[in-house]
C-alpha cells in the first residue's frame, strides 16, 4: 500500500512537471505573439502616417509691410518694379522654371526636419522638394532701408487688402488640426528660421517660433542692406512628428498667409 502510494506520488509529480512545461511553452508562445502584435501595430501606424496626402488645395498669400518689397525675379534697385504681394501665379511661375508641379497639384505627405533645410520620411529616407513631399520656392526681397526681416502677426492693409501671418483652414472637427501640423522655414546663407503656427511642444529637435504683435531676435528671418536684393528659400511642410499630423487631417485644405515686416537692431523700427 505504501509502495503504491509512493509510485502515485511520483506519477503525480511527473504530471505536474509536464504541466508546468506546457504552461511555460504556452506562456512563451503568447508573449511572442504579443510582441509580434506590438511590432506590427507600430509598423502599421508609421505606414499609415507616411503614405497619405496631408494637405491639398493649398493657397499662399504673401505680403510685405512698408519699405519692403518682393518678387520671384531680381528686379534690380528700382523699387517701383517690385511687388508688395506675391500671388500663387507668381509662385507657380517659379515652380515651372524648376520643372515642379503647380501649387494646386502638390500634395504634402508628412516629412520631418530638424533644421528646415533637409527632410526625411519617417522611415529615414531623404526626401526631395516638390515631389508630394514639401513645397519649396525662392523669393527675392529688397528694402529701402537696412533692416531685419520678420514674419508679422499684425493685421495691416497691403494694396487695400487685409494682410497678416497665419495658417487657416475651412475644415471642421479633427481635420482642422492641420493648422497645427504645418511648418514654414525661411533659409538664408545655409541657416533657416522655422515658423510653427499655433506653436506646441518641440518635436524633431526643432527650434521654432510663432508670430505675435512684437518682434525679437528669435523671430528674425534674414538681414537686408539698403537697396540690395537678396534671394531666400521658403519651404512649407506637414511635420510628421507633430502630434496633430495623423490620419484625421488627411486631404485637408489649408491657407498659408505670410506678412513680412522690417525692424532695426532694436527689433522695433527699421531705421
Amino acid at each position: 500500500m505504501e509502495e503504491r502510494t509512493n509510485q502515485e506520488l511520483i506519477q503525480e509529480l511527473n504530471r505536474l512537471t509536464k504541466a508546468q512545461a506546457r504552461i511555460k511553452r504556452r506562456t512563451t508562445f503568447l508573449l511572442s505573439i504579443i510582441a509580434m502584435l506590438v511590432l506590427i501595430t507600430g509598423t502599421l501606424a508609421w505606414f499609415t502616417l507616411s503614405n497619405f496626402a496631408s494637405v491639398h488645395d493649398m493657397t499662399l498669400k504673401i505680403s510685405t509691410a512698408p519699405e519692403l518689397y518682393l518678387d520671384i525675379e531680381n528686379r534690380g534697385t528700382d523699387v517701383t518694379l517690385w511687388k508688395k504681394t506675391l500671388t500663387n501665379d507668381m509662385v507657380n511661375t517659379y515652380l515651372a522654371s524648376v520643372n515642379a508641379p503647380r501649387i494646386d497639384q502638390q500634395l504634402l505627405d508628412p516629412v520631418t526636419s530638424s533644421d528646415g533645410i533637409t527632410f526625411r520620411s519617417q522611415s529615414g529616407q531623404t526626401r526631395q522638394a516638390n515631389d508630394n513631399t514639401y513645397l519649396e520656392f525662392k523669393v527675392w526681397f529688397i528694402a529701402t532701408k537696412e533692416m531685419w526681416v520678420h514674419l508679422s502677426g499684425q493685421n495691416v492693409l497691403v494694396n487695400n487688402e487685409s494682410a497678416t501671418t497665419q495658417v487657416t483652414t475651412t475644415e471642421s472637427g479633427l481635420k482642422a488640426d492641420i493648422v497645427r501640423a504645418l511648418r514654414v522655414s525661411c533659409e538664408d546663407a545655409g541657416k533657416a528660421a522655422i515658423y510653427e503656427p499655433n506653436k506646441g511642444g518641440a518635436v524633431a529637435g526643432q527650434n521654432t517660433f510663432d508670430v505675435g504683435q512684437t518682434f525679437s531676435n528669435d523671430t528674425r528671418l534674414f538681414h537686408l542692406d539698403q537697396l540690395t536684393p537678396k534671394q531666400v528659400t521658403f519651404r512649407i511642410w506637414a511635420e510628421g512628428e507633430d502630434p496633430e499630423c495623423d490620419n484625421d487631417v488627411q486631404s485637408a485644405q489649408v491657407t498659408v498667409e505670410m506678412l513680412f515686416g522690417g525692424t532695426g537692431e532694436d527689433n522695433t523700427s527699421a531705421e
